[in-house]
C-alpha cells in the first residue's frame, strides 16, 4: 500500500462499497444496470492487496457467464418462493436454528444504541445479510463519528456478521443451483476474512 493519508481513504471507501455491493446483490436479484456494471468491471483486486482479486474475477466471470432473466431465476430458486427458502439469509437460522430469536433482539438493541431504526418501507428483519452488510456500509462511510468509528464497526462485525456468515456462505457455496451466486458466496467468504484480520490487528 503506499504511504499516505489519501490511500486510506482509498481503501475505506473501497471497503465500504463493498459492503454496499454485498448487501444490493443479497437483498434482490440484481437489475440489469448493476450487472452490466459487473460484467464491465476490471478484474483487478477491488480493494487493496490481491486476496481478493481471484474470487472477484469468479463474481466477474458468473455474471458474463449468464443472462439477467437467468441470475433472477436463480435468486429467487435459492432465497424465494413459498415456505421455506433453499438457501436462508437470516443471521437468527444460522445463531439459533430459527428465525426471529434471540440473535434478532439483540441485533435490534444494538442497532437503537448506534441510532439505526428499520426502513419501514423493507420487508426483510433486520438479521437479514443485506442489512447487516448495510450497517457495517454506515459505520465505514457515515458522517457521525461518534458512531461511524472502528470500534463500532469491529464490535458490529464480531456480535452480528462474524459468527455466521460463513455458514451462509458454506450452505450457499454448495449449493447444485448457485453459479452466480457460488461466486458471491465465495467472494463473500474472502471479503470478511480479510476484514477479520484486519480487525484483529486493532486488538
Amino acid at each position: 500500500m503506499p504511504p499516505g493519508g489519501s490511500s486510506a481513504l482509498d481503501e475505506e471507501t473501497a471497503r465500504a462499497e463493498l459492503y454496499g455491493l454485498l448487501s444490493q446483490l443479497y437483498y434482490a436479484a440484481p437489475g440489469p444496470e448493476l450487472l452490466s456494471a459487473l460484467r464491465v468491471a476490471v478484474t483487478e483486486a477491488p480493494a487493496e492487496g490481491g486476496f481478493l482479486q481471484e474470487p472477484w474475477q469468479q463474481v466477474v466471470g458468473a455474471a458474463r457467464a449468464q443472462s439477467d432473466a437467468e441470475i433472477a431465476r436463480e435468486y429467487d430458486r435459492l432465497f424465494g418462493g413459498v415456505g421455506k427458502p433453499e438457501v436462508f439469509l437470516y443471521g437468527s437460522h444460522y445463531l439459533s436454528g430459527f428465525l426471529n430469536e434471540k440473535p434478532l433482539a439483540r441485533l435490534r438493541a444494538d442497532l437503537d444504541r448506534l441510532g439505526l431504526a428499520r426502513d419501514e418501507g423493507m420487508s426483510e428483519t433486520e438479521d437479514h445479510i443485506a442489512y447487516v452488510c448495510e450497517v457495517m456500509r454506515y459505520l465505514i462511510a457515515g458522517d457521525d463519528v461518534a458512531v461511524c468509528n472502528l470500534t463500532s464497526q469491529r464490535d458490529f462485525f464480531a456480535t452480528h456478521l462474524q459468527p455466521w456468515v460463513q455458514q451462509l456462505c458454506d450452505v450457499l457455496g454448495a449449493h447444485p443451483q448457485a453459479r452466480f451466486y457460488g461466486a458471491i458466496a465465495l467472494f463473500t467468504r474472502s471479503f470478511i476474512a480479510v476484514e477479520s484480520q484486519g480487525f484483529d490487528m486493532l486488538d
